[in-house]
């Protein structure tokens, strides 16, 4: 279903029918566990992003890139706009979401087709006027009534002119097709960015400290893994083997043997996951070792945001 013609003001985003080949960024975007991490992997084809049940899973920005014939779509993930901890983490997540939206071709705002919260307006109220909106009203596949749909998207269709709306589901593929037809036609003519081989902008080092944090985030509750971060220390290819060593940083020692578990069993089981999954994506052989370090205040310290990254 589409809105609306854009106003005119954004038709410069919509290239010329006859151009044979579109490239541009494209945000995605939404509060917390709307899906946008499963979304863009989906869309991708390969597991870039991590992904948990648990909200604000994503930090950092990270680009899934997918080439087919006339077009590459540049998809960047970003955080969920966060207003649950307050700390400088948080500041420097929310400052990425915004630098994002202002630097893209077009935004995808991922929402939950079973309900539209106060959250979401948030994220509504953020999305520049000047940039086309597509949105994915994601997670159909759990209404058990599809015509539920309809007042959502009225609901939603109010809040301002949008470029297209796509009912989708980022877990089962549903319709994914029909979501970056949409996205296409509105990327701007112009040379690929990317080869057409590369998945991701990010490199083997930063993932492997990501498969990491999502298999925190899986294992355990809510504020534990919200309290941790991981540095790789180090990362050595022998041969097709990969040897890294990694550190996961907590607030409290009681954070850390909760993490640890008894006997280091838990974290085991944390470091076993994360190996296959870097196995599978890196194609060859990992040796992981994974220690845990009590660093108290590590999210409100400027020095060590900068050095994980943030």
């Amino acid at each position: 279903m589409r809105s609306p013609p854009l106003p005119q003001e954004t038709r410069k985003h919509v290239a010329d029918p006859d151009v044979r080949q579109r490239c541009g960024h494209v945000a995605i975007v939404g509060r917390p566990s709307v899906g946008k991490s499963t979304l863009l992997n989906a869309l991708v084809g390969a597991r870039i992003s991590i992904t948990s049940k648990k909200p604000q899973t994503t930090r950092h920005r990270i680009s899934g890139i997918r080439t087919e014939p006339g077009v590459q779509f540049v998809f960047v993930d970003t955080p969920g706009f966060q207003t649950r901890h307050a700390s400088k983490l948080n500041e420097r997540l929310n400052r990425a979401v915004r630098e994002t939206l202002a630097d893209v071709d077009v935004i995808v705002f991922v929402v939950d087709a079973a309900r539209f919260t106060a959250a979401d307006r948030a994220v509504a109220d953020l999305l520049p006027a000047q940039v086309p909106v597509i949105i994915a009203l994601n997670k159909i596949d759990t209404l058990k009534d599809k015509r539920a749909l309809l007042p959502r998207i009225a609901e939603i269709a109010a809040l301002r002119e949008f470029a297209a709306l796509v009912p989708i589901s980022a877990e089962r593929g549903t319709d994914l097709p029909a979501l970056k037809e949409a996205i296409a036609q509105y990327l701007p003519p112009g040379p690929l960015l990317y080869a057409d081989d590369v998945l991701t902008d990010r490199d083997e080092r930063f993932l492997a400290a990501e498969f990491i944090r999502e298999k925190i985030f899986r294992q355990l509750g809510d504020e534990i893994p919200y309290s941790t971060a991981v540095v790789i220390e180090s990362f050595e290819h022998e041969g097709e083997l990969r040897r890294i060593r990694a550190t996961v940083l907590v607030d409290k020692s009681s954070q850390r043997a909760i993490l640890v578990g008894e006997g280091g069993a838990r974290m085991k089981a944390i470091a076993s996951q994360a190996r296959g999954d870097m196995e599978a994506l890196f194609g060859g052989r990992v040796f992981l070792d994974v220690w845990v370090r009590v660093k108290s205040g590590w999210s409100d310290s400027d020095a060590m945001l900068t050095r994980l990254g943030y």
